[in-house]
């Protein structure tokens, strides 16, 4: 999903923006509708208005009157959604393992852009704690040029995050090892989710 969104969201879409379509684009239903309650919302540190209307300027999604209590309701836009992999049910899970991954609560992670490519590198990170990736794939994921990671890396590192990274020379491949008590929880029995 996140390669997919990658591919679908505009270049200078906002790292809040990005995090915002995730979640939508793993919870929406059938017809394209999507319920995020507002604790979700504020969890993820996400309760601004700019994401939403980021995402709408773009004609990703269309925010329907938002229910000022619990819940906000919007439609996408974008058809093509529904045949993405994984299917709904998978979606839906993993909409509640992002919450997770990058939750600023859990991990230490400050903004949304740390949070983006936190959840970014559990998504690419086996249950061992190894992780890999294409650097060009994840700065896109991220909405970011490659040459941007390295820094956020050794912030990573540096915060506690990850044990370690690096750049394989032959392949231009990133490797990371998270570090046990970072509080980044990857897919059990899925080897990460590519």
């Amino acid at each position: 999903m996140l390669s997919y969104l990658a591919a679908t969201l505009p270049d200078n879409a906002s790292p809040s923006a990005r995090l915002l379509a995730l979640q939508c684009a793993l919870r929406a239903d059938d017809t394209l509708h999507v319920r995020l309650p507002r604790g979700v919302l504020r969890g993820l540190r996400l309760d601004a208005p700019e994401p939403w209307r980021d995402l709408e300027r773009a004609h990703w999604l269309h925010i329907a009157t938002p229910n000022a209590s619990r819940q906000i309701t919007v439609r996408l836009l974008d058809t093509a959604l529904p045949g993405q992999e994984p299917a709904r049910p998978d979606r839906r899970r993993a909409a509640d393992w992002a919450l997770r991954a990058g939750n600023p609560s859990r991990t230490g992670v400050g903004g949304p852009l740390q949070q983006l490519i936190v959840t970014c590198l559990a998504a690419h990170t086996d249950t061992s704690g190894n992780g890999w990736s294409e650097p060009g794939r994840m700065a896109r994921g991220c909405g970011l040029s490659p040459g941007q990671l390295p820094d956020l890396l050794d912030q990573l590192t540096a915060a506690g995050m990850l044990a370690a990274w690096r750049g394989c020379p032959y392949s231009e491949d990133l490797h990371w090892k998270l570090r046990p008590a970072s509080g980044l929880q990857v897919i059990e029995g899925c080897g990460g989710m590519r």
